[in-house]
């Protein structure tokens, strides 16, 4: 199979949603398809004001064109909602081409932290995007029954993996040797919509770690003095970091899965979390999530760390990237053969 996906989150980013691509993409060719993936990089580009990590493809519909031509696809997936995103439904459409889409990000949430722009707004944006594709993939069965009551159709089951290898519960866990026990720890984005005071708020013993960077990091440090702020981690380095905490602290409301829970669990660690989408679908018995985060993280400390081991091997790339690629859709298009 020939699989064009098209994405506006791709490298330097370093998220869940572009590390989801990568390990998709890589078990397909491994089986023996044929994906591209296109993102900003191949397009010129500018800064997401506000997020300079952040590039967006700048005017692509005629390169964009050219390149889904000589790619001749024969499913097209479109990852994202934005610039690229636009730009491939409406060529897709133009065509009369079949295409899926997946909701990785709860937008609506995040342009009403950075704006004040009341979130129905753009729901209905969303909405009218994925409904034009012959199905939209979501990750957890909250996610999913979220967009039923919100008039998305055709919503398709598609879960996330780890790698158990790489993100292990083997090993030394003195990366943080010299702070004080015990140690919380988020890792991800450094951005509003991560609600990371929520956590640095809180009166807990030991330390506080932040692995990640993000827009905003320097406000941060500069009212949370007391924490530790270890910049990006990656590979092994960012499972040291993982299997070096006692509790992995994830204070958002609005992620859709949580791939950094994933990730955290695989390297022993307990999570504590509010109980919303994304860690009331993966976390099971592997932490504790509450409404009053700082209970629920010194609960956390009580859970063993070979329970969240087990529940992270519950999950794998293998059987996310064979659910992706069996409910993919034939273009059915003049130049897919």
């Amino acid at each position: 199979m020939r699989l064009v996906i098209i994405t506006d989150a791709w490298r330097p980013q370093v998220n869940g949603v572009v590390r989801t691509l990568e390990r998709v993409a890589g078990e397909l060719v491994a089986r023996g398809d044929t994906v591209e993936i296109i993102g900003p990089d191949r397009f010129a580009n500018f800064p997401m004001p506000g997020y300079a990590d952040i590039r967006l493809a700048l005017r692509p519909r005629a390169r964009l064109r050219a390149l889904m031509d000589a790619a001749r696809p024969q499913a097209v997936h479109i990852a994202t909602e934005g610039p690229l995103g636009l730009a491939a439904r409406a060529l897709c459409r133009e065509r009369g081409w079949q295409f899926t889409t997946s909701f990785h990000t709860r937008f609506a949430e995040y342009v009403t932290a950075r704006t004040g722009i009341p979130p129905r707004f753009t729901w209905a944006l969303l909405r009218r995007f994925h409904n034009a594709g012959a199905g939209v993939f979501a990750a957890t069965p909250s996610l999913r029954d979220e967009l039923s009551g919100r008039g998305f159709e055709r919503i398709l089951p598609w879960t996330r993996g780890v790698d158990l290898g790489l993100f292990s519960d083997q090993g030394e866990r003195d990366t943080f040797a010299e702070l004080p026990r015990p140690i919380f720890l988020y890792a991800g984005r450094v951005a509003v919509e991560k609600n990371i005071t929520a956590f640095l708020g809180l009166d807990l013993p030991g330390s506080k770690v932040v692995v990640g960077d993000g827009p905003q990091r320097a406000a941060l440090q500069s009212s949370y003095p007391r924490a530790h702020f270890a910049g990006w981690r990656h590979g092994a380095a960012l499972a040291d970091a993982y299997r070096a905490a006692d509790v992995f602290v994830f204070p958002s409301r609005t992620d859709t899965f949580g791939l950094v829970l994933l990730e955290a669990m695989a390297c022993g660690t307990p999570v504590a979390a509010y109980p919303v989408m994304g860690p009331r679908d993966v976390v099971g018995p592997a932490g504790v999530l509450d409404e009053d985060l700082g209970r629920a993280a010194l609960a956390a400390l009580d859970v063993p760390r070979a329970t969240a081991r087990a529940q992270a091997e519950r999950f794998s790339w293998t059987s996310c990237a064979t659910t992706f690629r069996d409910q993919l859709v034939p273009v059915e298009g003049p130049i897919a053969g």
